[in-house]
C-alpha cells in the first residue's frame, strides 16, 4: 500500500483518487476551495442553485468506464459504484440550435431543412466513430490496445491531420455547416487549425449519441466523484492553501505532508511555482477564457426556446485570430443553455447561463462593459427576444478570465496553455508522468488534451493506469 497525495479536487484529482484508493492505497486529497469540482462548481443566485463549468456531458461511455474500473479494483462492496454514485442522466432534445449568419439550424439537422441531406451524410460516416473516440478517451494512444481504434480514425481522416483541413476536403458540404462544425474545438479552447482532425467527428458522435445532463446539475459529477472516493476510504480537506510541493512532500499553511507519490490536478504553471519557488512565466500561446453570465430570470423565455442554444459569430476566422492573440474579437460565439423551473435542477424559478468566448486575457468582466453589453444584445436578437436577456433577470453572477485566472491558467485560459499541433496526441506536454520524477503524475484538464469531462476523466484513468500497474 502507498501513501498518494492528490492536489485538487476537481474531477480529475476526485476521479484519479476514488480509483486509487479503491485499489487499496492510502489517499488524501487536497484543495484550496471550499467545494468539491473545481470549476465544475455550484452557485447560488436569487435563492436558485446553477453549476458553473461545464454544462453539458458527452460520451458518457468514458463514465461508465470509470464506473466498471472502481469496481474492478479491490475488494467486492455491498454496493456497485453505480449504486454509490448515483448518478441518473437525462439526455437532452437536440445537441444545439446554432445561429450563424442568415441560417438558424437545430443539429441533428431536421428533414426539412436544405442542409439535410448533407449532413445525414455526414452523421452517417461519423457517428460509428463513437466508439473508437471512446476508446481513445479511456486508453493511453501508445497501448497496443488502442491500435483498433486507432485505425478506425486513420482510415476515416487519411493525411488531413486537423479540423479544418479535413472539413475543407468535403467538396459537398455546405461551407457554412463546415463553419458550425468546426466552430466546436472551442470546446478544448483552440481554433480549428489547431486541433486533430478527430474534432470534426464529435458533433455527428454527439448528435447520434445525444448529449446528457445529470438530474441536479453537471456538479452532481464531481459529488458523485466524492461519494465514490469517500466509500473507497480517500481522505478529503478542503480549504486547504498548498505553499510548496517537493520530492514525496506536500506543505499547506498547517500541516507537512508525506508521500510516496504525488497526483496533481492543479494547472502546470501553477504546480511549477509550488515546486521551485519562482514565477511562472505568462504562456505566450493560450486556450480561449469565457465570461459566464448565470441568471435568474423573472419570468420564462418563449416557449420556442430549446435548452442550449449557440449563437456564432458572423466571421469565426476573425474570432480565432482574436482569441489567438489574446483581444477581444468584434463577435463571439456564445452558448445559452436555458432551464425552466423543476428541469433538471430542483428550482422554482427559470435560470439561464449565457456563456461568451473570451480572451484569456486575465481581465475583469461585468454586465454593463460595453463589449458584453454589445454582445448581450446582439445574441437576444438572433435568438428573436424583444429586449436584451438582462432585462428580464431578477439577479445574476458573472464569470470572467480574472476569476477563472485564480485557478493558476495563464490569463483565465480555461485548458491552459496550448501546444503544438503534433503534442495535442500521445506526446502531449506535459506528460502525465516525467522519467525524471517518478513520484509525480499529472492529471486534469490542461494536461490532458483537449477538454470536457470525459477528455478530464479519461486522462484521469489514462494517468494513474501507470501507478495502478507499479503497485
Amino acid at each position: 500500500m502507498s501513501k498518494i497525495i492528490v492536489l485538487g479536487a476537481g474531477l480529475s484529482g476526485l476521479a484519479s483518487a476514488s480509483l486509487l484508493a479503491r485499489a487499496g492505497h492510502q489517499v488524501t486529497v487536497l484543495d484550496r476551495q471550499s467545494w468539491l469540482g473545481g470549476k465544475s462548481r455550484r452557485i447560488e443566485v436569487a435563492g436558485q442553485i446553477m453549476d458553473t463549468g461545464p454544462a453539458l456531458v458527452t460520451f458518457t461511455g468514458v463514465w461508465d468506464k470509470l464506473l466498471k474500473r472502481y469496481d474492478e479494483l479491490g475488494a467486492s462492496q455491498s454496493k456497485s459504484a453505480s449504486e454509490i454514485a448515483g448518478i441518473n442522466f437525462v439526455k437532452l432534445n437536440e445537441l444545439g440550435r446554432y445561429f450563424y449568419q442568415d441560417q438558424v439550424t437545430d443539429l441533428p439537422v431536421k428533414p426539412d431543412h436544405e442542409w439535410f441531406e448533407a449532413w445525414d451524410r455526414f452523421e452517417k460516416e461519423h457517428a460509428p466513430l463513437n466508439e473508437p473516440i471512446t476508446e481513445l478517451l479511456t486508453k493511453m494512444p501508445t497501448d497496443p490496445a488502442s491500435l483498433p481504434a486507432l485505425a478506425k480514425l486513420q482510415k476515416r481522416y487519411g493525411l488531413r491531420l486537423t479540423t479544418s483541413w479535413y472539413l475543407r476536403g468535403l467538396k459537398w458540404m455546405p461551407e457554412k455547416l463546415k463553419d458550425i462544425i468546426a466552430i466546436h474545438t472551442l470546446n478544448a479552447g483552440i481554433a480549428p487549425t489547431k486541433t486533430l482532425a478527430l474534432y470534426a467527428s464529435m458533433t455527428a458522435v454527439m448528435a447520434a449519441d445525444g448529449i446528457k445532463v445529470p438530474v441536479g446539475g453537471v456538479n452532481e459529477i464531481a459529488q458523485s466523484l466524492g461519494k465514490l472516493a469517500v466509500a473507497a476510504g480517500v481522505k478529503i480537506k478542503l480549504n486547504q492553501q498548498i505553499t510548496k510541493v517537493q520530492k514525496r512532500q506536500v506543505h499547506t499553511a498547517a500541516e507537512v505532508y508525506n508521500a510516496d507519490y504525488i497526483v496533481s490536478s492543479l494547472d502546470p504553471q501553477v504546480l511549477k511555482t509550488l515546486m521551485t519557488g519562482g514565477k511562472a512565466f505568462p504562456a505566450k500561446h493560450r486556450s480561449c477564457s469565457g465570461i459566464a453570465i448565470y441568471a435568474v430570470l423573472k419570468k420564462p423565455l418563449p416557449a420556442d426556446t430549446v435548452t442550449h442554444s449557440v449563437v456564432m459569430p458572423d466571421d469565426p476566422q476573425e474570432l480565432y485570430a482574436s482569441l489567438e492573440k489574446a483581444r477581444l474579437p468584434e463577435q463571439t460565439m456564445a452558448f445559452v443553455n436555458y432551464y425552466q423551473a423543476q428541469e433538471i435542477y430542483p428550482n422554482s424559478k427559470p435560470t439561464v447561463a449565457v456563456l461568451l468566448t473570451a480572451p484569456a486575457d486575465g481581465k475583469h468582466y461585468d454586465l454593463n462593459h460595453p463589449w458584453v453589453k454589445n454582445e448581450v444584445a446582439r445574441i437576444s436578437s438572433r435568438m428573436g427576444l424583444t429586449e436584451p436577456i438582462t432585462e428580464l433577470f431578477e439577479d445574476s453572477m458573472v464569470l470572467d478570465p480574472e476569476y477563472f485566472g485564480s485557478y493558476g491558467a495563464p490569463g483565465g485560459a480555461l485548458y491552459g496553455a496550448t501546444k503544438p499541433l503534433w503534442q495535442s496526441g500521445p506526446f502531449h506536454n506535459p506528460q502525465y508522468k516525467n522519467p525524471l520524477r517518478p513520484w509525480l503524475y499529472r492529471v486534469g484538464a490542461s494536461v490532458h488534451p483537449g477538454g470536457g469531462i470525459p477528455a478530464v476523466l479519461g486522462g484521469a484513468m489514462n494517468s494513474i493506469a501507470g501507478l495502478l500497474r507499479k503497485n
